[in-house]
């Protein structure tokens, strides 16, 4: 962390109201956005100011082992998650026993004259199940078990989703890249 960052967040520790605002104003455009990777946009910029408040109710746990922004990205994804719960967005478990999964988790490339716009697109026309699943592993780095924690889903169930939702993905950009050629 940079030392004027530093110095903030050691303000925020003792509760200066200052140093929150300009921490605010420094991470809020980057938490927004993060939020909306998961939630429309006026529940975005609630889950982001709710998070914030968390995160200055919790500053005295944040050590510098991580920086401050991936540690208040982390607040804002399990808040933007929490929120979707709560609207009951239902995660099943597979009934496949003898699912054969391959391990191409790391196999997302893409025609080359696809944009990343166009598959951040594309990822929000995939069912909610599935989206929620591919940006946590692709846009967030999140693994397996800890999706499977974040959601309180099987790890079975998280790989599931994610390979089904990287075959949509993929066909979504096919018909799409099919399109713009004609």
């Amino acid at each position: 962390m940079s030392q004027p960052h530093s110095i903030l967040i050691q303000r925020c520790k003792k509760g200066d109201e200052k140093a929150m605002m300009r921490i605010y104003d420094l991470y809020s455009g980057a938490m927004y956005h993060v939020a909306c990777r998961y939630l429309n946009k006026e529940d975005a910029k609630d889950a982001m100011q709710e998070s914030f408040i968390k995160a200055f109710h919790k500053i005295d746990g944040f050590t510098e082992n991580f920086t401050f922004g991936s540690w208040l990205k982390r607040i804002v994804v399990n808040h933007s998650i929490d929120e979707l719960k709560k609207r009951r967005l239902e995660f099943v478990e597979s009934e496949i026993t003898n699912l054969n999964i391959e391990d191409d988790d790391n196999n997302w490339n893409f025609d080359s004259e696809i944009t990343k716009q166009q598959i951040l697109d594309a990822i929000e026309k995939l069912p909610n199940k599935y989206q929620v699943v591919v940006k946590l592993y692709l846009i967030e780095g999140y693994d397996h078990e800890e999706i499977s924690s974040i959601l309180e889903i099987p790890i079975k169930t998280s790989r599931t989703h994610l390979r089904r939702g990287r075959l949509q993905l993929r066909d979504l950009l096919k018909t799409y890249y099919n399109e713009a050629r004609y």
